[in-house]
C-alpha cells in the first residue's frame, strides 16, 4: 500500500534533481515499477523531452503522434495495452499549466485501474515539487530545449507566468512564436482571491533591445499591482518608467485587463496594439476600447479605464499585432477575417489548445514565407460563478 503523503515528502526532501529518482524508488515498491521516466513539453509545445542528467541524449517523441502525446493533450492516463510491459503515460500539471507526462513501465498482466488514482496523486505533487526546484537548478529548464533559446527568448520566458491557469471561475492558455527566437511580446497574469489581472504587452524593436524593453514594463506594472494601484496608476507607473529608461524613442504597446470574479465586470486599459475578441455563442465580434498612448511615447501621460461585462461561457481570445496584421499572399491582414474563423473553428477545444491552434492557421494563411513579427495568443474562458450575471 502506497502513503501517497510519504511520497510528498520524500519529493520535499529531495535534492532537486533527484525527483524522477525520488517517484521510481516509490513506485518500485508500490506496484513494482520496472521504471520511469519524466518527458517535460518543449517551448514549441512540438515535442515531449526527456529528463536526464544529459540533456539532448535522448530521442524526443512528438506531442502529436506519440502515447505520452495523447495523454498530455487529453489530460487523461493513457495505457499502452496488450504488451509486454504495460506502459501507463500520465500528465504532469499543476493548476491547468500542463508540464509534461510522466510513463510508468508495469509488469504484463498488471491492473492498472485500481492504481490510477494513487499515480495521479503523485503526479500532481511531483509537478508542484518541479516548480519548485526550478529555483535551484537547471535540469527541468533544459530538458524543455528542442533547440536553443536566443537570449532574447531566454528573457522572454523567464518572464512568463507559465502557458496555462485554471480556476473555477475560468480557464486560461497562451503561446508565442517563434517560441525560441521571441523578442518583444509577452503576457502575464495575477489571480487573488476575487481578481484576475491579465496585461498582453508587444515591446517595439527586435531582439535583446526588445526584450529588455518589456522586462522593464512588465515588472513595473507589476511593481505597481503589488503596491496596491489601480489599473489605470498600473499603467501611468509603467509609462513613467518607461519614459525615464528610453525618454519617448522606444515604447510599449499594452492592454490590461482586471477581471472581478464574481461579477464578471471587466476593467480595461488599452494603451496600445494587443486586440480582443469575443465568441459568445456562435458570434465572434471584435471587441473595442478608446485607444490610448502607448507606455512611454510621453511623458505623464494619464490613462482612463473603461469597462465591460463577460457572461458565463464566453471565449475571449488576445492576439497581438504580429497575430491580426499578418497578411495572407493575396495581401488580406488575418485581423479581418481569417482569425475569426479561427476562433469558430476552435471552439470545442480548451483553451490550452487555442492558441496553437490559432497561430497554426496563422502559418498557413501566411504562406510559404516566415512570419516578419512575433505572434501572441491567449486565450480565456469564462466559467463565472453562481452570482455571475448573465445578461
Amino acid at each position: 500500500m502506497l502513503e501517497i503523503a510519504d511520497v510528498e515528502q520524500a519529493l520535499r526532501r529531495a535534492a532537486p534533481h533527484r525527483l524522477v529518482g525520488v517517484v521510481e524508488d516509490a513506485l518500485r515498491r508500490y506496484c513494482d515499477a520496472r521504471w520511469v521516466e519524466l518527458r517535460l513539453a518543449d517551448y514549441g509545445l512540438r515535442t515531449l523531452q526527456l529528463v536526464e542528467s544529459t540533456p539532448g541524449a535522448a530521442v524526443s517523441v512528438p506531442i502529436h503522434d506519440s502515447p505520452q502525446g495523447r495523454a498530455f493533450g487529453a489530460q487523461e492516463p493513457y495505457v499502452t495495452q496488450g504488451t509486454d510491459p504495460v506502459l501507463v503515460h500520465l500528465p504532469v500539471t499543476v493548476r491547468g499549466d500542463r508540464l509534461g507526462v510522466l510513463t510508468v513501465c508495469l509488469p504484463s498482466g498488471a491492473e492498472v485501474g485500481p492504481l490510477l488514482p494513487g499515480l495521479g496523486q503523485i503526479c500532481e505533487s511531483l509537478g508542484h515539487e518541479i516548480l519548485v526546484a526550478e529555483r535551484d537548478t537547471d535540469l527541468y529548464v533544459l530538458a524543455r530545449r528542442a533547440a536553443r533559446l536566443t537570449l532574447a527568448a531566454e528573457m522572454q520566458w523567464q518572464l512568463l507566468p507559465g502557458r496555462a491557469c485554471a480556476r473555477p471561475e475560468f480557464a486560461l492558455g497562451a503561446h508565442l512564436e517563434p517560441a525560441y527566437a521571441i523578442f518583444g511580446d509577452n503576457y502575464d497574469w495575477s489571480v487573488s482571491a476575487g481578481r484576475l489581472t491579465l496585461t498582453v504587452t508587444n515591446g517595439m524593436g527586435e531582439g535583446i533591445e526588445a526584450a529588455l524593453l518589456t522586462n522593464l514594463a512588465i515588472n513595473a506594472l507589476r511593481n505597481a499591482r503589488r503596491a496596491g494601484l489601480g489599473l489605470a496608476d498600473q499603467a501611468a507607473l509603467a509609462d513613467q518608467a518607461v519614459y525615464a529608461q528610453y525618454r519617448g524613442r522606444a515604447f510599449v504597446s499594452a492592454l490590461l485587463l482586471c477581471f472581478d470574479l464574481a461579477t464578471g465586470e471587466v476593467e480595461v486599459v488599452d494603451a496600445g496594439s494587443p486586440r480582443l475578441w469575443r465568441l459568445r455563442g456562435n458570434s465572434v465580434e471584435s471587441v473595442s476600447f478608446e485607444a490610448q498612448l502607448p507606455l512611454g511615447m510621453f511623458e505623464e501621460t494619464a490613462y482612463v479605464p473603461e469597462r465591460f461585462t463577460v457572461r458565463r461561457g464566453d471565449r475571449l481570445l488576445f492576439g497581438s499585432d504580429g497575430v491580426y496584421a499578418a497578411v495572407s499572399p493575396a495581401g488580406e491582414s488575418y485581423g479581418e477575417r481569417a482569425l475569426a474563423r479561427a476562433l469558430s473553428g476552435t471552439r470545442l477545444l480548451p483553451p490550452t489548445h487555442v492558441p496553437q491552434a490559432v497561430l497554426r492557421e496563422l502559418a498557413t494563411y501566411h504562406g510559404a514565407t516566415p512570419l516578419e513579427d512575433d505572434a501572441l495568443v491567449v486565450c480565456l474562458d469564462w466559467h463565472g460563478t453562481a452570482s455571475t450575471v448573465a445578461v
